[in-house]
């Protein structure tokens, strides 16, 4: 079975040396590109890998086009993001679990460091991401643009060791990423014909706080756990503060989720 690595890139020359070093156990790296101007082409082709360009939309169909592009090289894809990086462990559980018969798909847990600290409550922990794919038998959902979905021809199934990710270097980047995001949901609310009501102004922020910090168990991380559930809560309440703003005929930022 051929594996092939992809890792979908812009802008990403901070990271994507070590990614593509942590890649190397697969027979294929393959950078898809959406034009860098960092120097992210030329670090990736220096590390060996095969680079491709391709105007990004969105990131279903992003992938989407990398899974066409390997299609006759590779058997199996495993999808890894430029902050992310494969443990030797992991590289072997995948290199194991691609000659089991069956299945079309498998799920990676996720080691996400916020801020700078790996943060094991409020939901970053196991953050199951469907990454590695059996080529011809995964697609993704075209209608989901963000939070893509998978759409897998067979059964899937789930790895034990995790992606180490380098999520959030600071408040900023985490400010500016869930402010598109919130934008994003409010749209699709939008769309689906959804008003705000009053009560989502306060009974929304306050459940997502309590799922966050309580369900989810946000409290074991601490302050840090504290402080990351009240900034979601934050954004669920701007969430349908943009969305009354549809309702009443007001622009949207028009910002790009990256």
């Amino acid at each position: 079975m051929r594996l092939a690595a992809v890792i979908l890139t812009y802008n990403e020359a901070a990271h994507i040396s070590a990614c593509i070093e942590s890649t190397r156990f697969a027979d294929e790296v393959v950078v898809v590109d959406s034009y860098s101007t960092d120097g992210t082409l030329s670090l990736a082709q220096a590390a060996g890998a095969r680079v491709i360009l391709h105007e990004f939309e969105d990131y279903a169909r992003q992938r989407n086009a990398a899974l066409e592009a390997v299609r006759g090289s590779a058997d199996w894809v495993l999808f890894v993001d430029a902050d992310e990086r494969v443990t030797p462990d992991l590289a072997a559980e995948v290199r194991d679990h691609i000659m089991l018969p069956g299945y079309a798909g498998f799920r990676i847990p996720r080691h996400n460091y916020i801020f700078g600290k790996l943060t094991l409550g409020a939901g970053w922990y196991p953050d199951y991401q469907t990454r590695l794919l059996r080529v011809g038998a995964a697609r993704y959902d075209p209608l989901r643009r963000v939070h893509e979905v998978v759409i897998l021809d067979g059964e899937e199934g789930t790895l034990e060791n995790p992606f180490i990710h380098y999520n959030y270097r600071d408040v900023r980047q985490f400010a500016e990423k869930q402010r598109r995001y919130s934008d994003y949901d409010a749209t699709m609310l939008y769309e689906g014909g959804i008003p705000p009501k009053l009560q989502n102004y306060i009974l929304q922020p306050l459940r997502q706080f309590w799922w966050r910090f309580v369900s989810l168990k946000g409290y074991r991380d601490g302050l840090h756990g504290l402080r990351l559930s009240l900034l979601m809560g934050w954004y669920e309440l701007r969430k349908y503060l943009a969305l009354r703003r549809l309702w009443s005929g007001k622009p949207q930022s028009g910002q790009k989720i990256a």
